[in-house]
């Protein structure tokens, strides 16, 4: 039986334009992930994680190559297509949080609803569902300052999947925390793993890397290896090959 894949992409590229200049910060990336992977993204500085990530969260879109997800061809849409389908598929995780400081817990998790035209009676059970499932039903009400830090990741990963979406985008989700609670952060999201949900994490430590059941690593805009944790498999995949990036 074939897996449905979330993620197909075939030649991804990405090239900026710097000044008289063209910078590829993606090369040519084929890359498929099933539903229900759990996948990190690692690289040094330069390295072309931070636009993959980019493209596969609709926030920019490629040169050149297809990117399909859930089946749905999303390179070539217009802004206003791709709000739509970041609001509808797609769960953000940001290293800073990104919550409005004058809302509640709560209001900060409603807002993708309010985005998405949902009902005020429907959004309270949605919001109150996601906010149980990262153990902060106690502190619906409180504001982002009078929240820990970890409490503030788990607002924001119950704002991320508040709407449901196909695919979680979590880029260096504990930056910003100590190893404690960075371990209660990864095994939230783990744990979201386990009932389904397909999440990409873009980290450069090789302990919450660990966390995945597949390392993705790139260099020089590509992919450079693809490998499974230990008694995992990989998933589906095309591996990248052919001769080093030059130099730009």
């Amino acid at each position: 039986m074939t897996e449905k894949l979330v993620i197909r992409v075939r030649d991804l590229t990405r090239i900026y334009q710097v000044g008289t200049q063209e910078v590829a910060a993606v090369r040519g990336i084929d890359l498929d992930i099933a539903a229900g992977g759990y996948v990190a993204v690692m690289g040094p500085s330069g390295s072309g994680k931070s636009t993959l990530m980019n493209m596969l969260g609709c926030l920019d879109t490629p040169t050149r190559g297809t990117y399909l997800l859930n089946g749905t061809e999303v390179s070539s849409f217009g802004d206003d297509r791709l709000a739509e389908i970041r609001n509808r598929e797609i769960g953000f995780v940001f290293q800073t949080f990104n919550l409005l400081p004058r809302q509640t817990a709560a209001q900060n998790v409603e807002l993708p609803l309010i985005y998405a035209g949902m009902r005020a009676r429907d959004r309270a059970t949605r919001v109150a569902e996601a906010l149980e499932a990262v153990g902060l039903s106690d502190r619906s009400h409180h504001l982002p300052n009078e929240l820990s830090g970890g409490q503030r990741q788990r607002v924001a990963i119950a704002r991320a999947l508040v709407n449901r979406p196909s695919l979680l985008l979590a880029d260096e989700p504990t930056g910003n925390l100590d190893s404690v609670t960075s371990g209660e952060i990864m095994g939230i999201i783990g744990d979201l793993n386990s009932q389904g949900h397909t999440v990409v994490v873009v980290t450069h430590e090789e302990d919450i890397a660990a966390n995945c059941r597949r390392v993705l690593r790139l260099h020089d805009g590509r992919i450079v290896s693809d490998t499974a944790a230990a008694g995992t498999a990989a998933g589906p995949s095309r591996q990248v090959s052919g001769p080093p990036a030059d130099n730009i």
